[in-house]
């Protein structure tokens, strides 16, 4: 068929094609661990479920703003000044369906063909198909695992060119857990300072799961929430995936625009889920720190099993539920007559031989390292853990 060129020009996501892979093994019966999907495990809690169903049950089932609910809204601005220190009143506020359509509002917002869009690696794999979907071009910064997965400002400074148009990022970072500390942020903001036309988006969808340093907003930093597009969403943090809302807080020309944009793609997102979002946000969030005391201690249980495997190189991640190994010891090494060139194949070889389903970097960003997502039962953790053991033993 004649298709648009568009389509040729990005690539599925890696971590949906790796999850087909494993429903695959899993439908022919085998007992398959997939951590290849950054979902987290447990469910919605109870209260939030609840004012879904209130919702319901009073009829609240037509159509809404397109931008959100007005007491969505609020929450949201109030959840950013008190949480984030950022100062985005309730116009400026614009709901979609998930942080990723947040994130496709604000680039159709404000990338035109030809624009440069700044993406430190590793990054979230749908960046910069986003970009390059809309005609932009993705300019990449290598964040080496020996500073964590963190640029530095001098990179940042010597990346901006007469072309760019934005920067983005996430922190806590998928696929690396990687967290900017202040230190770090208020360089970075020093450079930014200094191209006072460069939007930066933020993605803090998984703000609230953190282990060490708690998460900043860049757009709190010197005087950077005139241009910071702040993203976030109800997914990660109240383990609301299926509910798709997501949200931003962006300078109000830059929401107008969204909305305008959504209006003619989307419209509102559920009325439903946005009720029960605006329960998350305003009732007690000890459901969610309990979430991040269990992910904490499966880190160290995954943190303990990779370091078991000769060859991997690991950091011990800040935030969210992720590690990113370097794996490249092994590319070149055999499993029988099958030579190992790189992640993609070394993840195959593990689904199909041992079952557990990981991502490969290259989609990241970075093609020497896995991603493995560590948002399943400690059960499943230490299973996992002795069959990767097993696989790499095995390649000679």
């Amino acid at each position: 068929m004649n298709l648009a060129d568009r389509v040729s020009q990005i690539n599925e996501p890696q971590t949906i094609a790796m999850a087909k892979k494993a429903r695959a093994l899993q439908a022919a019966g085998h007992d398959v661990i997939n951590l290849s999907l950054g979902e987290p495990d447990f469910y919605t809690p109870d209260h939030i479920k609840n004012a879904a169903k209130t919702a319901i049950d009073t009829n609240f089932t037509y159509y809404t703003p397109v931008a959100g609910i007005p007491d969505l809204k609020q929450a949201i601005s109030s959840k950013f000044r008190t949480e984030n220190n950022l100062d985005y009143a309730p116009e400026q506020i614009v709901v979609s369906t998930g942080a990723k359509h947040a994130i496709m509002n604000a680039f159709m917002a404000i990338i035109n063909p030809g624009d440069e869009v700044i993406i430190p690696t590793p990054y979230w794999v749908s960046y910069s198909e986003m970009v390059k979907l809309l005609g932009g071009i993705p300019v990449y910064i290598k964040g080496g695992i020996e500073n964590n997965f963190k640029i530095t400002a001098a990179q940042l400074e010597q990346a901006i060119g007469a072309k760019t148009k934005a920067f983005i990022f996430s922190s806590p970072c998928n696929p690396t857990g990687s967290v900017y500390h202040a230190n770090e942020l208020q360089e970075l903001a020093a450079v930014f300072l200094k191209h006072p036309s460069l939007f930066i988006i933020s993605d803090e969808i998984y703000e609230y799961i953190y282990f060490d340093h708690k998460p900043q907003s860049i757009g709190s930093f010197s005087n950077l929430i005139n241009r910071t597009i702040t993203i976030n969403g109800m997914s990660k943090g109240f383990a609301m995936t299926g509910w798709r809302i997501g949200y931003m807080g962006a300078p109000i020309e830059v929401a107008v625009a969204c909305e305008k944009i959504q209006s003619q793609f989307t419209s509102a997102t559920s009325g439903i889920s946005q009720k029960a979002a605006l329960a998350a946000l305003t009732s007690d969030k000890t459901p969610s720190f309990e979430m991040v005391t269990a992910f904490k201690k499966r880190r160290s249980i995954v943190l303990e099993g990779l370091q078991k495997i000769p060859g991997i190189i690991c950091n011990n991640p800040e935030g969210a539920f992720y590690f990113f190994p370097d794996v490249s010891a092994y590319f070149g090494k055999k499993h029988g007559e099958t030579t190992i060139q790189n992640a993609s194949q070394l993840c195959n070889y593990i689904l199909e031989q041992h079952h557990v389903s990981l991502v490969p970097g290259d989609s990241f960003g970075d093609e020497n390292c896995v991603r493995i997502s560590y948002a399943s039962s400690e059960e499943n953790l230490i299973k996992a853990c002795k069959r990767m053991q097993a696989a790499f033993a095995e390649l000679k």
